[in-house]
């Protein structure tokens, strides 16, 4: 699991917001503690109290290096995308007692939440696999922190659904009710104003709407809330014209049952919205 992305010009800025929210005023706790020590040192260990995946280390590790530049040093023994166990010692952080008392709850909020969305989306991929079905995710996100979660299911899976409005053409109900209900006529109008790079997918309830998208040679089809008889005959209609995609109301029990239609892509919200935050904690003992 490597090559994921995710650049400090990207993240920055966000983490720095994060660092105002917390402490704009100063920490008076820990100031207060350290007040009277003479260059105070510490060293504690980032410990699994549950498994998981881990997801976040760039994170983590950037929160304390915009916080505390090089006076807290961070060493991790997993990278993002590995499996962990419970009572795992996944990095340690060592330095300025000041800095990590800090920084210790804005990192761990950051990858607890991002491992749980990992952890999550793993159990989502590993019930299709063997299928050779993708699950994604969708822009059902929380404002401002989908760069995150975004990073988090691909840590989980490997894939991503589109990032954003700009990436790709994505014709739903509400589109296509301003032309009368015509997947012809959206189709039409949005080709006007297409890069040759676009793809265009079309949201489709019944497999009229998919008769007709096919008929405008569109690159994907979503099938919206489909039944699972409904969904084989759409599979069996498409004949691989077009990337078919299953979505609404996906969960661990149905998903497998999604991925034996014969369907290429399954996306979920649920993966990002109903992940918990993973357990971990910062413990001084050895």
């Amino acid at each position: 699991m490597k090559n994921f992305w995710l650049d400090n010009f990207s993240i920055d800025e966000f983490i720095v917001n994060a660092l105002k929210e917390d402490m704009f005023y100063g920490d008076i706790t820990t100031d207060s503690i350290c007040a009277s020590l003479d260059n105070p040192q510490f060293k504690v260990y980032l410990v699994a109290r549950s498994e998981g995946v881990l997801a976040g280390r760039p994170v983590f590790e950037r929160v304390f290096e915009l916080l505390a530049q090089d006076k807290v040093k961070v060493a991790f023994n997993f990278n993002d995308g590995d499996n962990y166990q419970k009572g795992d010692k996944l990095a340690k952080i060592e330095g300025d007692a000041r800095y990590i008392l800090t920084g210790e709850r804005l990192a761990l909020n950051f990858i607890q939440k991002m491992s749980g969305i990992a952890t999550y989306t793993r159990k989502f991929q590993d019930k299709i696999s063997k299928y050779g079905t993708r699950i994604v995710d969708t822009r059902k996100n929380t404002p401002n922190f989908r760069l995150f979660e975004k990073y988090s299911v691909r840590v989980g899976c490997n894939h991503l659904h589109r990032f954003n409005l700009s990436d790709s053409v994505m014709l739903k109900d509400n589109h296509i009710a301003l032309y009368g209900g015509s997947i012809t006529r959206a189709v039409q109008e949005v080709r006007k104003n297409l890069s040759h790079v676009h793809k265009i997918e079309v949201e489709c309830d019944t497999i009229a709407q998919v008769e007709e998208a096919l008929k405008n040679d569109v690159d994907i089809i979503m099938l919206d809330n489909m039944p699972i008889d409904e969904m084989n005959k759409c599979v069996k209609l498409i004949d691989k014209r077009a990337i078919i995609e299953a979505s609404g109301c996906i969960t661990l029990d149905n998903i497998e049952a999604v991925a034996q239609t014969g369907v290429d892509v399954i996306s979920t919200s649920a993966i990002i919205m109903k992940a918990h935050s993973i357990d971990l904690g910062f413990d001084y003992r050895n």
